[in-house]
């Protein structure tokens, strides 16, 4: 059985699409159909931006989503997915593989996903970290240690590798603590704030207006969610774990794991880079994967 992948925020870079807008006039039209629902050319920036214009959260989301849809659409007849996953924002990108979201509704989601986050993280300095070489229930005894600051586990990436979320105080605690503890890095990342954690409810608030207000259909194929790694087709339950999903951790090694227990065979990665297919492997090292 296939199951398809689709990444999130970080897997960016320049000239992301553009090989795609050259060659395929049907993915050409989809990118200009993204422009003009942004309101902006986004395609610039894709293609020929720097950096640090792929950086803005406000431009990042809505490229790696459209990076993602557009490049699993150019399969055409040949994307038949089993199931389907995203790591965060790359949650969006798999509903639309699913035929849960319209590319469209999508488009406008994730677009108001990445404004409501930035707002939040504008309200509360704060940041993330990644923590290596230990145990999640030791690295989550940590965070739980530290009372006076928010901490907490985030991304559940693979055995070893855990990404913990809060405010700057306590991200920094914890990592002299995680290092203490024997952590082989605490390492703070250059992220705008932290994701997936309480501090996310003035987002996940304004998020959960837009998700209520949009058509979401029956799937396909199932879709195993961010917030309990579980196989979910009914419609009103993925909007429920969409919208819990930026105050919730990111369970991808469980999701991982139920994948290949439902019947997995292959992994296929939708999108820019190859880091979820990385992941794959220290999660089950027997696990076949491929890129699109």
């Amino acid at each position: 059985m296939k199951a398809y992948i689709f990444p999130g925020q970080g897997s960016q870079f320049v000239g992301m699409g553009k090989d795609l807008y050259d060659s395929n006039e049907e993915s050409k039209k989809l990118f200009e159909l993204g422009n003009e629902i942004l309101g902006f050319r986004i395609t610039d920036l894709m293609f020929s931006g720097t950096d640090a214009d792929l950086k803005q959260t406000k431009v990042t989301q809505p490229a790696i989503f459209l990076h993602s849809v557009i490049k699993a659409f150019s399969l055409g007849e040949n994307l038949k997915p089993d199931m389907v996953a995203g790591h965060s924002l790359g949650e969006f990108s798999a509903l639309v593989a699913n035929k849960t979201l319209r590319f469209e509704d999508a488009l406008r989601l994730v677009s108001a996903r990445a404004m409501a986050m930035q707002k939040a993280c504008e309200l509360q300095p704060s940041t993330m970290a990644a923590v290596l070489g230990l145990e999640d229930a030791k690295v989550e005894e940590t965070c739980a240690s530290i009372t006076d600051h928010v901490v907490v586990a985030a991304n559940y990436n693979c055995p070893g590798q855990l990404v913990i979320s809060g405010t700057i105080e306590g991200i920094n605690a914890a990592c002299e603590k995680l290092k203490a503890a024997g952590a082989k890095r605490a390492l703070v990342l250059p992220v705008g704030g932290a994701f997936h954690s309480p501090l996310m409810e003035p987002a996940r608030v304004e998020l959960q207006a837009a998700i209520m207000a949009t058509g979401f259909s029956v799937p396909v194929c199932p879709v195993y969610q961010n917030v309990n790694a579980a196989a979910v087709s009914n419609p009103d339950e993925i909007k429920t774990n969409l919208i819990a999903q930026l105050t919730s951790p990111v369970r991808w090694t469980q999701t991982v794991q139920n994948m290949i227990a439902g019947g997995a065979t292959e992994f296929i990665e939708c999108g820019p880079g190859n880091v979820l297919q990385g992941l794959v492997k220290k999660i089950n090292r027997e696990a076949v994967t491929s890129a699109v």
